[in-house]
C-alpha cells in the first residue's frame, strides 16, 4: 500500500477556527460588529478572499449576521454544527453520561405529562423493539424510536430539539452497547418497567429507572484496566 502525506489544512479552515474561537471565547460579545475584511486580513495574515469565506460560513452557522451597508455583527457564541461535531469525538463514556442525563429528564417529565397519543407510540415502539428479536438493526431503530417517544412525550421543545440535535450520538451509545458484550446490555423488561412508571405518572421512578438502566454500561467503562 502507497502512504501519501496527508494534505495540509486549507487557509480558509484555519481562519475559520480562529474567528470561531474568537466568538466563542467572548472576545466579540454578542451583538458587538466584528472588524472588518481589511482589518481581519492583516491579523491573520491571510488574504481577504480567505477572510470572507470564512465568514461566510460562520453567517451560515449562525454565529454570524451581515448587515447590508453597516458591516458582520456576532448573532451567538455556539456554532452548532462544531457543537455536535465536538459530541461526536466524545468518548463513548461521556456520550453515555450525557444521553443518562438527557433520558432521565425526559421520563421524569413525560411521565408527568404525557397524552394518550404518546402512549399509544410508546407501547408500540416497545412492542416492535421486542417482536425484532434477534434482529439487531430493527431492535436498535425501535429503541431509539421508543427514546425519542419518550422525550417527545415530555412536552418541552428545548429538550426534544436538544435530544434530536443529540440522536447521532445517542444512536451511538445505543449501538455501543447493543453490539459490544463487554457493556450491559438495558433489557426488554428494563424498557417495560421505565414505560409502566411512566404511565403511572410515578415521575421520580421513571426518571430513577432511565438512569439504571445505563448506569451498569457506564459503571463498565470506568473501571479500571
Amino acid at each position: 500500500m502507497t502512504i501519501s502525506a496527508l494534505p495540509r489544512r486549507s487557509l480558509v479552515d484555519q481562519a475559520l477556527d480562529q474567528l470561531r474561537a474568537t466568538v466563542e471565547n467572548g472576545e466579540w460579545p454578542v451583538g458587538e460588529r466584528i472588524p472588518n475584511e481589511t482589518v481581519l486580513a492583516g491579523r491573520l495574515g491571510v488574504g481577504r478572499n480567505t477572510v470572507r469565506e470564512a465568514v461566510r460560513v460562520l453567517v451560515h452557522a449562525g454565529l454570524l449576521e451581515t448587515r447590508q451597508g453597516d458591516g458582520t455583527y456576532v448573532r451567538a457564541r455556539l456554532d452548532p454544527a462544531e457543537a455536535l461535531r465536538r459530541v461526536e469525538r466524545a468518548e463513548l463514556f461521556e456520550q453515555l453520561e450525557t444521553r443518562i442525563a438527557l433520558e432521565s429528564e425526559a421520563a421524569r417529565l413525560a411521565a408527568l405529562r404525557w397524552q394518550p397519543a404518546d402512549l399509544r407510540e410508546l407501547r408500540e415502539a416497545l412492542a416492535a423493539r421486542a417482536a425484532a428479536g434477534e434482529d439487531l438493526t430493527r431492535r436498535i431503530d425501535h429503541d431509539q424510536r421508543f427514546h425519542e417517544a419518550v422525550a417527545r412525550a415530555a412536552h418541552n421543545r428545548a429538550l426534544l430539539a436538544l435530544y434530536r440535535y443529540f440522536s447521532s450520538a445517542v444512536a451511538r451509545t445505543i449501538e455501543h452497547t447493543e453490539r459490544d458484550a463487554e457493556l450491559p446490555e438495558p433489557s426488554q423488561a428494563d424498557h417495560e418497567k421505565l414505560l409502566d412508571a411512566i404511565e403511572l405518572r410515578d415521575a421520580d421512578a421513571a426518571a430513577r429507572l432511565a438512569r439504571a438502566m445505563l448506569a451498569p454500561s457506564l459503571h463498565a467503562l470506568s473501571r479500571p484496566l
